[in-house]
């Protein structure tokens, strides 16, 4: 059978077939289906309206020269073996010739021995499965769709929800989801991934599938008309659309470094940061670690502890060669061992200044070993512009100018810190550790004000994090100027002149505090929002006495402020306070809104600005726990009254990695960048890959800067591959002027580089929006 390719112009139409196998009388909801798509059809501007036909015959699919007439055919049906084998052949040569496809509810029930219509419709219900209608939220995850782009972020409405046999998604382009925890899924739920509509080219013409529209109501819905009519928009060729952004087949990662020579750190150092130029060259950064053979000083005696060399590598796409631009000498070569002997300073972030492609300006993150003292085991942090010769990617180093310089303790490991980023003001963002021991707190609040060595605490975050007088444990925002002196932007946090009882007890570069180990950040220029992520301390379980467990956070971040650590953490949950004579003993919880520092090592305010809660947090259990407080606000924290808020996340060993927003160019000819499905989504990952995040996420602008849940999620675990053949330890991803995702894998030993330590580049394969614009039925839309 032969079907010409369907009509335009005028003549564009659709077919309703409700054939069903099923006995009885029909379902009311036909009746409602296909007035709600006679009226669609007949509304709306006239570019996009259409004749609607109806029929229950299926002897219309072997009439070639009718069923040539229609754009699209929408099975509204009961469900069964409605086709004969030439009727469904005759379905495969119409969507051959370029149809369209609507399958609605019940479609996906039709033709249950056919592996083709299997793929037409993209998934199967389970057999087992709620047969209530229920009230329930969907998650509109595209926001380009014509189908979707119109619809509330989260869209609540009853039906009768279908679970399936095996997840679609990354086979289709799902366009909504259905959060099963807001109805009640049964037996065979599909978990946090639960599709409901999605779309996919398929066997040369195009198929949309909704398992919304299972109730008569529905039809009367003002959105889910929007629904369908977007739908049919692309269906029918009326309108392009991309139903192929977020199908894995569709996405290529690839290797761009090759391993290190023995003995050598040509390729890579240690991975820990990576940034892109404007002309696509990929600059990325070793923190300190040696090559694994090489010989690390421990001994406090030795002049040459710690000493290591902090590398700045050279990608250029245009040769796929490697430079190794220069090494600054840093203490960080330190490795393994108890918490007195590993370290994490080092080379920790790298940004290019806006006008780079001018004057080659390089901002480094650093720990200088020339600066470190052995006696008091101080060290001094500083971010200094060098400046790269553009033409040799050489950086000189004799250059340096140091922008901000501020005492950290490096007695004990850890929590450096380490992100910059700039936003569209020409604002400089450093992330900063609290410069804090792991130890001496169980695993809870690092709030032990006992350990000092030399009279400076080394696990107490209230002397850093919590401390408006310090610089760490903070995210700093300066505006750097040309003569290598910065000046302090409105609106930060403090402006260095507040005092307490007659003394200056703040500093002005401080934008964010009360942050525990932010090792990545990230600005979205279009909207100058702040998106940061930090690691969390190690308690596995939440404690009835001290408060909750590890909890990784990340955050959207519109105004200065304070996010809690080591007071509170996730949506202001308190930690219970301590102090001398004997931080053993609890004493009360900290109050969130009114928080006080109280530590004998605090030497800022005592007063602080109250905590904002984050946008997402998880722990070993799961993401976002949550639990029932008493009259003052406190959880119970008892494991097993625990809600977990975002059931796509769960941690267990976890280091977050906060990533990049996409912003699509439309007016980019590259072929690899990502389409525009991704545009405004932000990238939120985890340094280990089992069953840790590595999720795009979108927030609501409504309530994202008070702590907003996010309001969709899904997985990019296909795309940006886990595995030890894949990037199995992220320490860092951006987006390049290509419009292609460069991510860092750390490797597979700590305080080292090794064989996997690399570069990668995940390009987008599957090509633009469909149909092709001189195939569209009426014109370019």
């Amino acid at each position: 059978m032969s079907v010409k390719s369907p009509p335009g112009g005028a003549n564009v139409r659709v077919l309703i077939f409700h054939g069903s196998a099923a006995a009885g009388d029909e379902s009311p909801v036909v009746n409602a289906g296909i007035e709600a798509i006679e009226q669609i059809g007949l509304s709306g501007p006239a570019s996009g309206r259409f004749k609607v036909e109806a029929t229950g015959d299926p002897s219309v699919f072997t009439n070639e020269t009718k069923l040539g007439r229609f754009n699209a055919i929408v099975f509204l049906t009961g469900g069964g073996d409605v086709l004969d084998p030439e009727q469904e052949a005759g379905l495969e040569a119409y969507m051959e010739a370029g149809g369209g496809f609507l399958g609605i509810h019940d479609a996906a029930r039709a033709e249950p021995y056919s592996d083709w219509f299997t793929g037409l419709v993209g998934a199967r219900p389970a057999a087992s499965g709620p047969a209530a209608v229920q009230r329930a939220t969907v998650e509109v995850g595209d926001r380009r769709h014509p189908a979707t782009k119109d619809l509330p972020l989260q869209w609540k409405r009853p039906d009768q929800w279908l679970n399936w046999v095996k997840n679609p998604s990354g086979d289709v382009h799902t366009v909504a989801r259905v959060r099963e925890s807001t109805y009640q899924p049964g037996t065979s739920a599909n978990g946090w991934d639960h599709p409901v509509s999605w779309c996919r080219d398929y066997d040369g013409g195009r198929s949309f599938y909704t398992g919304m529209g299972g109730t008569v109501s529905s039809y009367d819905e003002t959105d889910f008309r929007t629904h369908l009519r977007g739908a049919l928009l692309w269906t029918t060729r009326l309108a392009q659309a991309d139903c192929k952004a977020t199908i894995n087949g569709n996405y290529k990662a690839e290797r761009l470094t090759q391993p290190n020579q023995p003995g050598q750190n040509d390729q890579i150092g240690e991975p820990h940061g990576l940034v892109t130029a404007p002309d696509g060259r990929v600059f990325y950064i070793g923190r300190g670690g040696a090559d694994s053979s090489q010989p690390v000083i421990t001994d406090w005696n030795n002049p040459d502890i710690g000493k290591g060399k902090g590398e700045i590598h050279v990608y250029d796409p245009a040769t796929k060669k490697v430079t190794l631009a220069g090494a600054l000498t840093v203490f960080g070569n330190k490795g393994g061992g108890d918490e007195l002997v590993k370290v994490e300073e080092g080379l920790l972030g790298i940004e290019l200044d806006p006008r780079f492609e001018q004057n080659g300006w390089v901002y480094l993150h650093y720990t200088p070993h020339a600066q470190i003292n052995r006696d008091t085991r101080m060290a001094e942090r500083r971010v200094s512009r060098f400046t790269l010769d553009l033409a040799s990617n050489k950086l000189d180093l004799g250059s340096e100018k140091v922008l901000l310089k501020w005492p950290v303790q490096i007695h004990s490991c850890c929590h450096s810190g380490g992100g910059m980023a700039w936003d569209s003001q020409g604002n400089l963002y450093i992330a900063t550790g609290d410069n804090n021991s792991s130890g001496f707190s169980g695993g809870y609040s690092g709030n032990n004000p006992q350990p000092n060595y030399k009279g400076v605490s080394f696990a107490d975050a209230r002397r850093t994090a919590g401390n408006t007088n310090n610089l760490n444990g903070k995210i700093l925002r300066i505006h750097p100027e040309p003569d290598g002196t910065y000046t302090l932007p409105e609106g930060n946090l403090f402006t260095g002149k507040e005092t307490d009882e007659g003394g200056g007890k703040t500093r002005g570069e401080i934008y964010v505090m009360g942050v525990r180990n932010p090792a990545r950040i990230f600005v979205d220029k279009q909207t100058d929002t702040l998106y940061a992520g930090w690691v969390g301390p190690d308690a596995s379980a939440p404690s009835t006495t001290w408060g909750p467990a590890k909890y990784d956070t990340f955050a959207v971040i519109t105004e200065a402020g304070n996010r809690g650590w080591p007071y509170c953490m996730g949506n202001k949950q308190p930690y219970r306070d301590r102090n001398l004579p004997d931080p053993t003993q609890p004493l009360g919880w900290y109050d969130c809104d009114q928080p006080k520092n109280e530590s004998p090592n605090n030497d800022g305010l005592v007063n602080l600005p109250p905590v904002t809660g984050n946008n997402i947090w998880y722990s070993p259990q799961g993401g976002a726990p949550d639990y029932p407080r008493d009259a003052n606000g406190v959880p119970s924290y008892k494991q097993e009254e625990a809600t977990y808020l975002l059931p796509w996340l769960k941690g267990g060993g976890q280091a977050a990695m906060n990533g990049p927003v996409y912003r699509y160019d439309a007016a980019s000819t590259s072929a690899a960048k990502w389409p525009s499905y991704w545009d405004g989504k932000w990238f939120v990952g985890d340094f280990y890959d089992a069953d840790q995040p590595r999720n795009a996420v979108i927030t609501d602008p409504k309530n994202q800067g008070a702590g907003g849940l996010p309001v969709h999620s899904e997985s990019l675990k296909k795309i940006v591959p886990v595995g030890n053949d894949g990037i199995r330890n992220l320490m860092d991803w951006k987006f390049g002027p290509d419009g292609a995702l460069y991510v860092l894998d750390y490797g597979r030993g700590f305080f080292t580089s090794d064989a996997r330590s690399a570069l990668w580049r995940v390009t987008y394969t599957g090509g633009g929006a469909t149909p092709a614009a001189d195939q569209l039925a009426r014109g370019t839309q």
